[in-house]
């Protein structure tokens, strides 16, 4: 958020002085005193603006501004997957698909075969959308085969934050790609090439090794089946889990598409194609997913419209919780980006001189441990390099790497004002120290393993 006719005076030192400060008495709040975290992350945001100068009469505005933006997304998408996740689970439907996977892959590959099937619904589902529509499928196996839930879960987490943040069409590449004139199929090449081994290592074989550490239940904030005598079919499950991702592949697929110059601008202005792209709006896809899934998997199965309605009902108040405090995270965010600290930090790490492979990854790197988001930072970055990078004439798979490169970066460090530390923490039911402990070391690995990938392909591109 931008406030007119103020600008901030205070210089990188102080800034970072301060958000370093407000960081470590959230987590003493938080961690320390019990505070609870919506309550805290309020208190801190508030202070952080008016620590940083921001004008008083603004203080509010920006802290709605910061909290509302993130709710957009973010409400919506948790409440609707929340309400699929719990009909999917109450239904058996979440079971039989948890049965079915584990009498094909075998107990011991259960969690690999979770991680398989995330990576590929991953590839046109954003984060968060995916994460609520997979997470009945892993509580359910979790749940069935025993032992901390963390083993199920970390490896299908990872799994969709790798595909989000290496791989076009998700917004963070794509507008890299935009920045570095860089060829998408490229950059979807060496994505792959980035992504796979680095899932492999910080999803699947952390996601097993946090798992014999930390022993942790199978929540209940979805419900769970009792005695459903006719639960729907694979294949019932199977289609509605695969409709979302379809939606959402029309926006995304079509959105790229017309981004790369692959279709006119006559073509992506007509009424049929935007139309497309608005079915393909993950509230959207989700709201017609539901809508099918109440008919198939309720109405279908001889389920009253009345116990439908009740099993929607109680998928909201759990959730609840999870949403406030993710908007919270947004909030604390918005006040960090609006403060000019963000900016500080892009100044300080320009004038280092460094390789652009390095300082792309860098700057991406601490945008997000400045403000929290992962596109925010990818895209902040690109910008910041980009005349450089189109300066420095690379061939084609150098640019996709540096995309994959500055991507990397942007992942890197999760913690208390990114919003995906706490959807990912509240959903697992972790406390923060917990959370600190398996998601902020899943994201840094993968962004720290990403970028050495790409590093490596980028120096071989510019040895051929």
């Amino acid at each position: 958020m931008e406030i007119e006719g103020w600008s901030q005076t205070l210089t990188a030192g102080p800034l970072l002085l301060i958000a370093a400060a407000a960081i470590a008495v959230l987590l003493v709040l938080i961690i320390t005193f019990r505070v609870h975290a919506f309550l805290a992350l309020i208190i801190i945001s508030a202070l952080t603006a008016f620590a940083t100068g921001i004008p008083t009469s603004q203080v509010v505005p920006v802290l709605l501004y910061g909290f509302g933006n993130t709710l957009a997304s973010v409400a919506l998408l948790v409440g609707l997957g929340a309400m699929l996740g719990r009909l999917l689970e109450t239904s058996g439907g979440a079971q039989v698909l948890a049965d079915r996977l584990i009498r094909a892959f075998g107990e011991k590959r259960a969690p690999l075969a979770l991680g398989v099937a995330s990576l590929l619904f991953g590839f046109p589902i954003f984060f968060d959308a995916g994460l609520v529509v997979m997470l009945p499928v892993v509580f359910s196996v979790a749940r069935r085969l025993g032992g901390s839930v963390l083993t199920y879960a970390l490896p299908a987490v990872g799994a969709f934050s790798v595909m989000h943040v290496f791989l076009p069409p998700h917004p963070g590449p794509v507008t890299a790609a935009t920045f570095f004139e860089a060829n998408v199929g490229y950059i979807i090449l060496v994505g792959l090439i980035c992504a796979i081994p680095t899932w492999y290592v910080s999803s699947y074989l952390f996601g097993k090794f946090s798992g014999r550490r930390i022993k942790l239940p199978v929540p209940a904030i979805l419900g769970q089946a009792e005695d459903v005598r006719n639960p729907p079919a694979v294949g019932t499950v199977v289609a509605m889990l695969l409709l979302p991702m379809l939606l959402i592949f029309l926006n995304t697929g079509l959105g790229t598409l017309a981004k790369s110059g692959a279709v006119s601008e006559e073509t992506s202005s007509q009424a049929w194609f935007e139309l497309l792209r608005a079915i393909g709006e993950t509230p959207i896809a989700l709201t017609l997913t539901l809508i099918i899934a109440a008919l198939t998997i309720g109405k279908a199965r001889g389920v009253s419209g009345s116990a439908i309605e009740k099993t929607f009902e109680s998928a909201l108040g759990p959730v609840c919780s999870v949403i406030l405090i993710t908007g919270a995270g947004g909030m604390f965010g918005g006040v960090l980006r609006t403060s000019g600290i963000g900016n500080a930090l892009e100044d300080v790490l320009a004038d280092l001189g460094i390789p652009l492979i390095i300082a792309g990854f860098l700057i991406a790197a601490v945008m997000r441990v400045a403000q929290g988001s992962a596109t925010v930072a990818l895209t902040t970055a690109a910008g910041l390099i980009a005349p450089a990078v189109l300066a420095a004439d690379y061939n084609v798979v150098q640019l996709a790497a540096m995309v994959v490169a500055v991507a990397a970066g942007s992942v890197v460090l999760s913690h208390v004002n990114d919003s995906g530390f706490w959807l990912v923490g509240r959903f697992l039911e972790m406390d923060v120290r917990t959370t600190f402990k398996t998601w902020t070391v899943l994201e840094t690995i993968i962004g720290v393993l990403g970028f050495a990938i790409a590093a490596a392909i980028f120096g071989l591109a510019g040895a051929v």
